[in-house]
């Protein structure tokens, strides 16, 4: 059965329970996407569902709500479980499973992927989780362990499968699929439907309601796009430097919260900007009165929630800023169209952090377009700047007709300190400056193992964590040039041509159960017991020990460090 959907119900509409649509209200949600409308009514009557639609087009809800509305919280079992192709993914499903379970009392919700403590999941799910979202290969270790217990399973979701297919985890969820209850409802959703996870989901959902949304967004080309990896250094730091140096006229700063336009608000008012909140908790007459204040010039900044600045067309607003990157790419193409209106140009900065890459490459791919990275300014560019702003500031105070006692008081000093006039000046630069000092203090790099991937030469960066659905070839020429690299060690791995395994399934096991960016494992050589791998050197043992466990082809890898005696036989460059 398939279903095409033009209509716009509200959430209200959609027979979800008061406690879901009071957490959508406080977190500013308005009108259902296309495939929440399409999805949500049928998910909450137990029927199975495949959906097709792109990433950003609010799938997590469809889904989150629906299963949420059907969790018994008296009930101390696993009820729904999501299976995700990436630890980051997993990450931001469960934090919008939390979020939208704000009402529910005693609800629980639990991630599971490579690179946390087992301990901890352990615990966790003695305690007792309703919802657990997991990767396939970390979900499989429990289920051998039988530290998961899925008897009591009412809803199993594989987001992304095409994703999890192109990363060699299709034989993993099919192997989950088999150990949960007949009786289990699926909701699958993928970007595409190929061959083999059309083939799943005839052999593993009944009757399944078919919903496919057609998507096509993208922003205006006189708007210059950037992003910045916020990695290290803390967000508001970072928009005060960007202030300082970007020459903007009008500017609007987008969070994801109501609270957070008030928080960042205070703090960039404490730092000396002109910055107003605007988020729908104000009365209609005071946010009226806000914008009015930005289009007359007597604010400069707007803090603002999506939903207060839907329809917002100020043209003073010369530069949008998405502090928090936004979990709907649609949402991101509202926010960039609040500046570059009526054929003026603007500018839009994105901060994107390390496990939100995913969400920026989902952003490039629904608009069609390559957002640039940009660099923070450098110290030395704000002490130019900070320096040019003075001297401006000293300019205006020379045409003032000062009065002679700040000229008695220059004079005094000469004689009481034995001073020059040049090096009073110097002093007193330094105290009106204090604040924010003409020569800012170094910053100390990170160098951890977990943070080489962000000092990566640029043009190792720009591409983010590479598509694992891309050419096998050209994935192979990039690991190539890493060769002979002195950062790089070897190691060896327990899977070979005898498990017919692929590259690019030892790099999604590799990079997605322990974290490792894809673009930081080096060369790959298959031979016919096992492979050989090059991994950064310095890894901690807590990754070495994780890696040990990972599966590939059903078979753990069990890792050690490879000592080369023999030229390996056939190679996978």
């Amino acid at each position: 059965m398939s279903e095409n959907t033009n209509g716009n119900p509200g959430f209200a509409d959609l027979n979800l329970p008061s406690f879901l649509l009071s957490a959508l209200g406080k977190l500013g949600y308005e009108t259902p996407s296309p495939i929440q409308a399409a999805t949500i009514p049928h998910i909450i009557e137990g029927k199975d569902i495949v959906g097709m639609a792109q990433t950003g087009t609010g799938k997590t809800a469809a889904f989150a709500l629906p299963t949420l509305a059907r969790i018994d919280v008296q009930l101390n079992a696993i009820q729904t479980l999501v299976l995700c192709p990436t630890r980051e993914l997993a990450i931001q499903v469960s934090e919008a499973f939390q979020s939208y379970a704000s009402g529910m009392h005693g609800f629980h919700v639990l991630p599971i992927y490579g690179g946390q403590d087992m301990r901890g999941q352990l615990r966790s799910l003695k305690r007792g989780v309703h919802v657990v979202v997991a990767t396939p290969g970390r979900l499989l270790d429990h289920l051998s362990r039988k530290s998961i217990d899925l008897s009591r399973l009412k809803t199993i979701v594989l987001d992304e499968a095409d994703e999890m297919l192109r990363m060699g985890f299709i034989d993993d969820v099919e192997t989950i699929l088999k150990s949960t209850p007949d009786s289990r409802q699926v909701a699958l959703f993928s970007a595409t439907m190929p061959p083999p996870i059309r083939k799943v989901a005839t052999r593993y959902l009944k009757d399944p309601i078919e919903v496919r949304i057609e998507t096509n967004v993208t922003t205006n080309e006189n708007i210059e796009q950037f992003y910045w990896l916020v990695s290290g250094t803390n967000k508001l730091d970072a928009l005060t430097r960007l202030l300082e140096v970007e020459d903007f006229d009008g500017m609007i700063v987008f969070v994801r919260t109501k609270t957070a336009t008030v928080e960042l608000a205070d703090k960039l008012n404490a730092r000396g900007y002109s910055a107003s909140p605007l988020n729908g908790d104000m009365s209609q007459t005071i946010r009226q009165r806000t914008v009015e204040q930005i289009k007359k010039g007597s604010l400069d900044i707007l803090i603002a929630t999506d939903v207060a600045a839907r329809g917002l067309d100020v043209e003073r607003v010369s530069h949008v800023l998405n502090y928090d990157i936004p979990y709907d790419d649609e949402a991101y193409v509202h926010r960039v169209g609040r500046t570059g209106r009526a054929g003026r140009s603007g500018k839009a900065i994105m901060f994107v952090t390390p496990r939100e890459r995913r969400l920026l490459r989902s952003i490039e791919k629904t608009t069609r377009q390559k957002i640039a990275q940009m660099e923070l300014p450098s110290r030395n560019e704000l002490i130019t700047k900070r320096s040019r702003d003075l001297k401006s500031s000293v300019s205006e105070a020379l045409k003032m007709e000062l009065s002679d006692v700040y000229r008695n008081v220059v004079a005094e000093l000469q004689t009481e300190e034995e001073s020059s006039v040049e090096e009073i000046a110097a002093a007193l630069v330094y105290l009106a400056q204090k604040d924010r000092p003409l020569i800012p203090p170094k910053e100390t790099p990170r160098a951890s193992y977990d943070d080489k991937r962000e000092h990566r030469p640029r043009n190792d960066r720009d591409g983010g964590r590479r598509d694992r659905g891309g050419d096998d070839r050209k994935d192979r020429g990039d690991r190539k040039g890493r060769k002979n690299n002195a950062d790089m060690e070897s190691y060896k791995i327990a899977v070979g041509h005898k498990d017919q395994v692929t590259p690019r399934e030892i790099v999604g096991a590799i990079a997605n159960e322990a974290g490792i960016e894809g673009r930081m494992i080096g060369q790959i050589r298959i031979q016919d017991q096992f492979s050989v791998v090059d991994l950064p050197k310095g890894m901690p043992k807590e990754t070495f020990d994780i890696l040990k466990k990972v599966r590939v082809r059903k078979r753990q890898l069990n890792i050690e460090r490879f000592q080369d005696n023999a030229p390996p036989q056939k190679k996978h460059d």
